[in-house]
């Protein structure tokens, strides 16, 4: 409803731009019309109704010439009956809009509107004391209408009433209405620090996503501006009252000079005269500026209440049918005290009196439908509420974490530290980073069964990890993996399983000083929640968001994707080759040249296997940046002949049926040999890769995998040519 509005006063705005340039020349007076010739052709204001930029920017343009130059009383005429119309319009729109931002243009809306009846103050002033000898009619029909009608032609009249609009318009409407709006929109800036918290809350624990999140902050900043600006607003209508004020009294003094010293009237007809019309004209201006301050006062007023301002006032009102049975009975009694007029009393009360019976009877009616229908669903009358659909059973949470009651303050984040949330929520845009695609969202549930420092992290609802913390101590660790000689709670760390030690928060300096590393509750959970989310990426990336990252691929990767999908390789089988890289965690960000890759091998490989270690081979540079050392080397232990030969003569099968088939004994030997080369570099400070032929690579893998997850293994044509290389060990 806003836009209609809004429009409508632009489209009433020009008149006062046309009318001006039609009737420039021509010498005020009752029969000064604006020549026809000179108005714009029907064409030309057809074209400019199509622009509502250069419509507005006419209008308002209109509107400060009307202050310069006289306007003939037949235009004036028009230009107050649209500033009625408009004034009506804008309180029509306050009343029946669902929620205040709806009309979120309205404080553009009242200082348009203001301007547009103090212009008109202007005009109708200058035309007064110009032609006020002639006649009431001086100043347009309009006015004359208000003075003889409206007041009865009696100036004493028009003059209180005219005093009693501008006090009930300044002192009581604006005045109420500018302190609502001073204190929404305080009350709004105050409130915005929290309400941005949970948004972000919502958003890191899955209840929105993106999208949701982001119309809910354009939400809260347009309500911020919203408030702001009606704060200001509220004091264009403060302005016009006293600006009507004053124009009346200079009126009322400068016609009274002006027809007894220069037109030669009696002091008496020229007061009576000039104040009439005066009168009339403050009137015309002041009844409008009522309506649009009242405008004001219900969209101000309004914070809170939901749908059009008539349907919550019956419905709140209607659910106290006693409250107007207690207002019948009160009427009553008054139309009985002695002197009162009964009759308007009695009817009043009867109306009243059968409006609450009504209400009450359709109240009693609507709970006994609810309770049956409540009966009819839980079987017997009162008894459980219905249960849920058992299709919400099916349901899965990819990513979960279930914690117990005593780790509540850690997500609402009451002492002050990092919320559990908040680090998720960077943890999500980390990931995003490092992996190449959004991890799906995390959802926190409290769970009363389990210990209450415990928490449980499951993947897809199946348990990928657990551990204990404590939300008022510190986690302290030795990075030389030795116990902390602190007191405290002695356990081992849930991620990586190293000793640690729970202390107080008085202790946190002095660990600091030893060298141990301190880290909050919040934070332990999320690192640990960080390797499972590693260590599981491969089920995490879903067919539909494997569909989402090729429509996001730039347009030049597009046509290559069109290509080869469907037509030589499926969306699975896409999807199937990023999990076999995510399963090493290969980032898969750069995912155009992965589709190269797929697209030189997929009309001779069908197998994902196969796709996958090609690919690899196309991203080499970016495998050994990932596993480059910060002194810039690549530190390998590299697999020796004998076990090549070895791992080569046990592959069996042809074609997609190839599998290892080594002897356990073999196998056992292989374990014991990469473990002491591991630990023995890992004494070094080297963290190498396993290198092996490309044949036998994921092979090696297969076996690595399941006691040294995060080993990497690279194939010899993954190895950069450019990448600084030292041995530090050999299988």
């Amino acid at each position: 409803m806003s836009e209609t509005a809004v429009a409508t006063v632009q489209g009433g705005l020009p008149a006062a731009g046309i009318g001006m340039a039609s009737g420039r020349g021509a010498a005020p007076g009752r029969g000064a019309a604006p020549s026809l010739g000179a108005l714009p052709s029907l064409s030309a204001l057809t074209a400019l109704a199509k622009r509502p930029d250069l419509l507005l920017a006419v209008g308002v343009m209109g509107i400060l010439v009307v202050l310069v130059f006289p306007l003939p009383a037949i235009l004036l005429d028009l230009l107050l009956a649209i500033s009625i119309i408009i004034s009506v319009l804008i309180l029509m729109t306050a009343l029946f809009i669902e929620n205040p931002m709806e009309f979120s243009i309205f404080p553009v809306v009242l200082l348009i509107s203001t301007m547009l009846r103090l212009s008109l103050n202007i005009a109708s002033t200058r035309l007064i004391l110009a032609n006020g000898h002639s006649g009431t009619a001086a100043a347009g029909h309009v006015i004359e209408a208000f003075g003889n009608f409206i007041v009865s032609g009696n100036f004493v009249i028009g003059v209180i009433v005219f005093a009693i609009l501008i006090i009930v318009n300044f002192v009581v409407i604006t005045k109420g209405s500018g302190r609502i709006a001073e204190v929404a929109a305080r009350f709004t800036l105050d409130a915005m620090p929290g309400k941005q918290m949970a948004i972000d809350a919502d958003l890191s624990a899955g209840l929105i996503d993106q999208e949701a999140a982001g119309q809910r902050r354009k939400g809260l900043e347009d309500e911020a501006s919203f408030y702001g600006a009606m704060d200001g607003a509220s004091k264009f209508v403060r302005g016009d009252a006293i600006a009507a004020l004053l124009i009346t009294f200079i009126n009322v003094i400068g016609g009274i000079i002006i027809g007894v010293v220069q037109q030669g009237m009696s002091f008496a007809a020229a007061g009576h005269s000039y104040t009439l019309l005066t009168v009339g004209d403050g009137l015309v201006s002041q009844v409008p500026a009522l309506i649009v301050s009242t405008a004001a006062g219900l969209l101000v007023s309004k914070a809170g209440v939901r749908g059009a301002a008539a349907g919550a006032l019956g419905r709140q009102l209607a659910h106290y049918p006693k409250s107007l049975g207690m207002s019948a009975a009160v009427m009553g009694l008054i139309g009985l005290l002695p002197g009162m007029p009964i009759l308007p009393f009695a009817l009043l009360a009867g109306g009243a009196g059968w409006l609450a019976y009504k209400l009450d009877q359709a109240n009693k009616t609507k709970a006994a439908a609810t309770t049956t229908t409540s009966a009819g669903i839980a079987g017997v009358p009162g008894g459980p509420p219905p249960e849920e659909p058992i299709s919400d059973v099916l349901k899965i949470d990819d990513l979960k974490i279930e914690i117990g009651y005593a780790l509540l303050p850690m997500v609402n984040g009451s002492d002050g530290q990092d919320r559990l949330t908040d680090q998720i929520k960077g943890l999500r845009r980390q990931l995003a980073g490092e992996l190449g695609f959004v991890m799906p969202s995390v959802r926190i549930l409290d769970n009363v069964a389990l210990d209450p420092n415990t928490y449980i992290i499951r993947v897809k609802e199946v348990e990928a990890g657990s551990g204990r913390v404590y939300p008022n101590l510190f986690m302290a660790m030795d990075p030389m993996g030795g116990q902390v000689q602190l007191p405290g709670q002695h356990m081992l760390e849930p991620t990586f399983g190293l000793p640690a030690t729970w202390i107080d928060a008085a202790l946190r300096d002095e660990a600091g000083l030893r060298g141990y590393t301190v880290v909050d509750a919040a934070t332990v959970v999320s690192t640990h929640l960080t390797e499972v989310i590693k260590s599981y990426t491969a089920d995490l990336l879903s067919h539909i968001e494997v569909q989402k990252l090729i429509r996001d691929l730039p347009k030049e990767h597009g046509d290559l994707v069109k290509e080869i999908v469907p037509s030589q390789i499926s969306i699975t089988g896409v999807q199937r080759v990023l999990q076999l890289l995510l399963s090493e965690r290969v980032s898969i960000r750069d995912l155009g040249t992965i589709m190269e890759g797929i697209s030189d091998v997929v009309a001779a490989i069908k197998n994902p296997r196969d796709i996958a270690e090609h690919v690899r081979t196309r991203i080499a540079r970016q495998l050994c940046a990932q596993y480059t050392a910060p002194a810039g080397h690549l530190a390998i232990v590299t697999l020796s002949p004998a076990w090549e030969n070895a791992f080569a003569e046990s592959i069996v099968g042809q074609g997609d049926e190839r599998h290892l088939a080594m002897q356990p004994s073999r196998l056992t030997d292989f374990v014991t040999t990469i473990r002491d080369r591991f630990e023995d570099a890992a004494r070094m400070g080297e963290m190498p890769v396993l290198v092996t032929s490309s044949g036998s690579r994921p092979y090696v893998r297969s076996i690595i995998e399941r006691f040294r997850r995060e080993t990497p293994v690279l194939g010899q044509g993954e190895i950069h040519a450019r990448v600084r290389l030292k041995t530090v060990g050999s299988i």
